[in-house]
């Protein structure tokens, strides 16, 4: 299925299958063979050079990871895709794939935690310029993406303090310099923003997240330019950062209830950040919907629904982040967000645990937050599980 006119929901079960059906079944196989054969040398030479479509070796493709790709393809927009192990296989291929000695890079402080470590720790070793910005400085960014900029490398939301960046702005801040646009699309989804039709690059997943939906599957996407994705496939195809084929029917399995998912987490969520703003014992509630959100006009601009994460301080610190945590029923108390199941847990131990604390101040991340990724359950009772943690600490 690949008409141009089938809306979100309708590609997210349909979307790059067809061809890969076998059979008479309605779900893509798992192919777990290593290696495809063919009958001659000739045939096989064919599709070795690109003559013929097929597979030759499942470290560089394979037909139910294809299948993925090309569902995300689809899903995005996108002249190309190309897919990883994880999402940060995804990340670091992608800048190491399009930046060399003596490039710079410019992006901001509080992406995600894996990410910053890249920018502040590997980058650098190689003669890499990495120039990280205060996030709602959109002046500033512009700024320095006008002193010379290879890659404009953005996240929106950011996680875990859902800043939100002004795409449309600042990508052609990064095209007038000639820069590549790449932009991290995990926390909202194709659902909820197309970064691409905003004139992006690159699109970047962690598809473990919503993509998967289900906690069981790791995996990384990247979508955008058909040139830029090649080149980073290659790069991906010898350094080895496969997606195996298990990983990817699950993350297909798990991409065809996308479009319900994400619209429940959004109104879900919205209401769990209205309730928590007007709790004595929540000091800040961050979610791009609420209108005390600093950003809340530019994401009504740019996203059709406000994601399925929010993050809010308590009070008390980290002392009450300890006493509040255990006493919540409906979540998990773990390193992960975008499931069917509400996760919860601090950045010092989920987004930014390879960071130090006086790294996460600096980034403008306390210690006393929480961030709250919402499951599928009643919206009411995840409500009521928060309003009787909170009442724990009154």
């Amino acid at each position: 299925m690949t008409q141009a006119n089938a809306g979100t929901g309708t590609l997210a079960v349909w979307a790059g299958e067809g061809e890969d059906l076998a059979q008479g079944a309605t779900q893509v196989p798992v192919v777990l063979s290593a290696a495809f054969g063919y009958p001659d040398v000739d045939a096989w030479l064919d599709v070795a050079l690109g003559r013929q479509p097929g597979h030759i070796y499942s470290r560089n493709t394979n037909p139910t990871v294809r299948a993925f790709e090309e569902k995300m393809r689809l899903l995005e927009g996108a002249q190309a895709a190309t897919s990883f192990s994880t999402g940060m296989a995804a990340i670091s291929n992608t800048l190491f794939t399009l930046l060399s000695p003596g490039d710079r890079v410019v992006s901001v402080k509080d992406t995600y935690g894996g990410t910053n470590k890249v920018f502040l720790e590997f980058l650098p070793r190689f003669g890499i310029e990495v120039c990280l910005c205060d996030t709602a400085d959109h002046e500033a960014i512009e700024a320095e993406v006008a002193r010379g900029c290879r890659v404009l490398y953005l996240e929106t939301p950011t996680n875990p303090t859902l800043k939100v960046l002004d795409l449309a702005r600042l990508i052609a801040a990064g095209r007038r310099m000639g820069g590549v646009v790449v932009v991290d699309n995990t926390f909202a989804t194709p659902v909820n923003q197309r970064p691409l039709a905003l004139g992006a690059d690159l699109v970047i997943h962690s598809a473990t997240k919503f993509l998967g939906g289900h906690a069981d599957a790791l995996g990384g996407i990247l979508v955008g330019d058909a040139g830029l994705v090649e080149q980073v496939y290659h790069y991906r195809e010898i350094n080895g950062a496969t997606l195996d084929p298990m990983s990817a029917y699950l993350l297909l399995r798990g991409l065809k209830t996308l479009y319900l998912r994400v619209r429940h987490q959004n109104q879900s969520a919205l209401a769990i950040a209205a309730f928590l703003e007007a709790q004595e014992q929540v000091e800040r509630v961050f979610y791009p919907g609420l209108p005390s959100h600093p950003q809340h006009e530019i994401a009504r601009r740019q996203m059709t629904g406000f994601g399925g994460v929010l993050s809010f301080t308590l009070k008390g610190g980290w002392d009450a982040v300890r006493n509040f945590l255990p006493r919540l029923r409906y979540a998990h108390r773990a390193a992960n967000l975008g499931a069917v199941e509400t996760v919860v847990g601090p950045p010092a131990t989920t987004s930014h645990v390879e960071c130090s604390r006086e790294e996460r101040a600096a980034m403008g991340i306390p210690e006393g937050l929480l961030r709250y990724s919402v499951g599928i359950e009643d919206t009411e009772d995840l409500i009521a599980d928060l309003s009787a943690a909170l009442a724990s600490l009154s």
